[in-house]
């Protein structure tokens, strides 16, 4: 049994040892580069405020004008070439122009570059040379599935010194994605590294999602095989390079063993744990779309200078209009009798009560969520509160500021949470209260994981030398 642990750990780690330290390597790149994205700090910073005549077309005429059916959302926002609705639901998004309820799609460049100037501009960024770069479905750093409701995307470059290049949605017409020349450089030797996240297998989600898991969980045996053997041959006499590998492996073994094993389930994807959504049946509770006639009501409210976007969504049943001012500050009115916080401008807790009741039953009344939660969430508006309410094992989070069920905890995604994300990231509540701590503690594991897999990548090198000549002897 023995030999075969030893053969089967010698060849995988031959197999592996690079992939090892790409991983090691490219995680302390992650944790202080993070991949690219447009911050909902940049994306409302870079709208306009809305014209006063704004909405023409009613915002239930707009709805039926998209053929988006069982609309949940509508958004108003002001593009530079006139204001338009966004229309959603769970799976399509359209938008209509607010004057004729024509489609608003972008298909002209000229369009596509007028909007991200103006929202360069509009973020103090210099776009005076501002040019479209392509027109495509993917690049590297658009393969995230949260785009596909916007491809094709336009990517233009804004010509200035931070090599700044923005993405415009040809469904929408909004800036989705922002990327620098410094963020591309270091995720080239961070993410893209560490995910495999090469774009010609990355826009095949169900292939990359196959062959990333496969890879790890090779990877996980490996390290499994590793420790099983240096623990078992703690006082055999290694020299050299293996006594080496030997020693450090010992120390590393625990962080080594849980590092790898909860990065394998980072692409879990529902595989052994639940994926902290709604169920089917929960979902078609919370996503009854509403009555948008009753909208009219709603739209009789003056659109103010310092209004950048308007969403009307439904919520416990009721139609909700919430105006966005500035990152952190709304104002939310609601049709008919409603439990609104007026004071924030915020949900409150008795109408979360009343729709997590559509959801499950036996629930609690809902609590704020506490900055340092161990299950934490975060609301998009960041001075809005989350209220979590305990359905007996089943916790729901839902954002007060538009009513998104944020996470859905159940016992098994509270197991993930520890088992993934504090393992792999260390965002132990005690390590998130000292980031300079957490910081050292990241970097020095992750140095200390790559100065092992080069040992192996060492031995695995002698190893195959010996073998070929071996063979050809």
């Amino acid at each position: 049994m023995m030999g075969v642990i030893v053969l089967l750990h010698r060849w995988l780690g031959i197999a592996f040892c690079l992939l090892f330290a790409m991983w090691f390597a490219t995680g302390i790149v992650m944790h202080f580069v993070p991949f690219p994205s447009l911050t909902e700090a940049e994306r409302v910073a870079g709208l306009a405020p809305l014209e006063s005549t704004a909405a023409v077309v009613a915002v239930a005429d707009a709805v039926a004008a998209s053929g988006v059916t069982d609309a949940r959302r509508v958004r108003l926002i002001q593009r530079s070439d006139g204001p338009v609705y966004i229309v959603s639901n769970s799976l399509r998004m359209r938008a209509v122009h607010t004057s004729d309820g024509a489609d608003a799609a972008v298909t002209s460049p000229d369009i596509a570059l007028a909007i991200a100037r103006d929202h360069a501009g509009r973020r103090g960024l210099d776009a005076t040379r501002a040019a479209i770069v392509a027109r495509a479905d993917y690049d590297q750093w658009s393969v995230p599935n949260g785009f596909d409701r916007h491809r094709p995307l336009f990517r233009v470059a804004l010509g200035d010194v931070a090599g700044t290049e923005v993405y415009v949605s040809s469904g929408t017409g909004e800036v989705v994605l922002d990327t620098t020349r410094s963020e591309r450089g270091w995720n080239l030797a961070g993410s893209v590294l560490h995910w495999i996240y090469p774009t010609v297998l990355r826009s095949n989600w169900p292939l990359w999602d196959r062959v990333v898991w496969t890879l790890s969980l090779l990877a996980l045996i490996a390290a499994v095989l590793g420790a099983v053997l240096g623990i078992t041959r703690v006082r055999v006499p290694y020299r050299g390079w293996h006594a080496l590998h030997h020693v450090i492996g010992l120390v590393a073994t625990v962080f080594v063993l849980t590092w790898i094993f909860s990065g394998w389930l980072s692409m879990d994807h529902g595989r052994l744990f639940s994926r902290g959504q709604l169920t089917r049946a929960e979902a078609s509770a919370a996503g009854v779309a509403p009555d948008w006639t009753a909208a009219v009501s709603l739209d009789r409210e003056p659109l103010s200078p310092s209004i950048r976007e308007v969403e009307w969504l439904a919520f416990d049943g009721r139609l909700y209009r919430r105006d966005r001012l500035v990152l952190d500050k709304q104002v939310l009115s609601g049709v008919g009798e409603s439990a609104l916080d007026q004071r924030t401008g915020f949900l409150s807790p008795r109408e979360v009560e009343g729709f997590v009741a559509r959801l499950a039953t036996g629930c609690s009344a809902p609590s704020a969520l506490a900055a340092n939660d161990d299950y934490p969430a975060q609301s998009i508006v960041p001075s809005a509160p989350v209220y979590r309410v305990r359905c007996g094992d089943v916790w729901f989070d839902v954002d007060g500021a538009d009513g998104s069920v944020l996470q859905r905890l159940d016992a098994s995604r509270r197991a993930y949470r520890w088992l993934y994300s504090a393992l792999h990231t260390l965002d132990f509540p005690i390590l998130l209260a000292h980031p300079s701590l957490r910081d050292g503690l990241i970097v020095g594991l992750c140095a200390l994981g790559l100065g092992f897999s080069i040992t192996g990548i060492v031995i695995g090198w002698r190893r195959l030398r010996l073998s070929c000549a071996a063979r050809d002897a």
